[in-house]
């Protein structure tokens, strides 16, 4: 019931506020509330140490004011995002039936979404590394991922149409080195995007943080949601990220049953979807390290203390609505 009664008119109307600035209000707010903090910590045991006859008391004020603070800062998450996690799933309001799926299916599922990639890879755009680039900019592609979602409320009632578009991060570098493509900050209804990774993974990650913004918090809904978003574009960079994004994850679980047809049908991707593949592993590898696999240790278990009990792995989770939609498209 909160979930399409009351989450709806809060995250529209405070979206909509956030919108009237062009930069992530979240990029801005957050270091100043961790230095705020902080500060408050280091201004608190300065005055505890120094008032040896208040010090008791001193210490127990800031104690309750600093839980005051965390109940305060946990509510607001829960009312603003917590709640959504326990919400139906998307394939229930939907009407998409999961099943057990075979291998044949599978390998079906990736033969169609190679046939989608080929055939949107030739009139894209690439740079001079002959790698896809994106056609209208960070701002174009922001308004387009916009646009594709205002359409799909006809289709998907949940899917509320009257929100703003994402963000790009100023400081997309350092969300790199932390192994983070997007982020959905709840305080401000913002869906915040790296643009510093590889350019054919930015459209679909643009849908992904929308459909968050929207309610779905699910990793696994997201990825299909942004799949959705995609497919339903008028753009050809979007059905091309969307198609790729799909294609990944239904050959790695293909790779999972069967590593030598997986191979077969990745070789059938066409030159350019496999440069822009190797381009991304190649921006990715520069980053592994500590700081990444910490940021990941931290993402697993914030999902895993919002109900999603794989944890990272729930991510693959998408395959299964991608085979439902798929069976749901071919059941005629």
């Amino acid at each position: 019931w909160y979930a399409v009664t009351v989450y709806p008119v809060l995250s529209r109307a405070i979206n909509a506020a956030a919108s009237l600035f062009p930069f992530s209000l979240a990029e801005l707010f957050t270091p100043l509330l961790l230095l705020s903090l902080i500060g408050y910590c280091f201004w608190a045991a300065i005055g505890i140490f120094r008032n040896r006859e208040q010090r008791r008391t001193r210490a127990v004020k800031f104690g309750v004011n600093l839980l005051c603070f965390l109940s305060a800062g946990i509510f607001a998450f829960t009312l603003c995002c917590g709640i959504n996690y326990s919400r139906h799933t998307f394939a229930e309001v939907c009407g998409l039936v999961i099943s057990p799926s075979s291998k044949e299916d599978l390998a079906a599922l990736c033969e169609e979404l190679i046939s989608d990639v080929n055939a949107l890879r030739n009139g894209i755009k690439e740079d001079g590394n002959s790698v896809m680039a994106l056609s209208a900019g960070i701002s174009g592609t922001a308004k387009e991922a916009q646009k594709a979602f205002q359409s799909l409320e006809q289709s998907y009632p949940t899917l509320k149409a009257g929100y703003g578009p994402p963000k790009p991060v100023f400081f997309s570098r350092l969300m790199s080195r932390c192994n983070i493509t997007g982020m959905f900050f709840p305080f401000t209804f913002e869906a915040n995007v790296n643009i510093d990774v590889p350019d054919y993974s930015i459209p679909a990650t643009m849908c992904h943080e929308l459909t968050h913004l929207r309610g779905y918090m699910r990793e696994d809904e997201a990825n299909f949601i942004a799949y959705l978003a995609s497919r339903s574009s008028s753009s050809p960079d979007f059905r091309y990220s969307g198609a790729m994004l799909a294609f990944v994850h239904a050959n790695n679980a293909l790779y999972s049953t069967d590593p030598q047809l997986a191979g077969e049908l990745y070789a059938k991707l066409d030159a350019g979807a496999r440069r822009d593949f190797a381009a991304n592993n190649e921006y990715w590898d520069q980053f592994k390290g500590p700081i990444a696999d910490t940021a990941e240790k931290v993402n697993d278990a914030y999902l895993k203390a919002n109900r999603q009990e794989d944890g990272v792995k729930s991510y693959g989770r998408m395959v299964d609505l991608l085979l439902a939609d798929y069976r749901q498209r071919h059941s005629g």
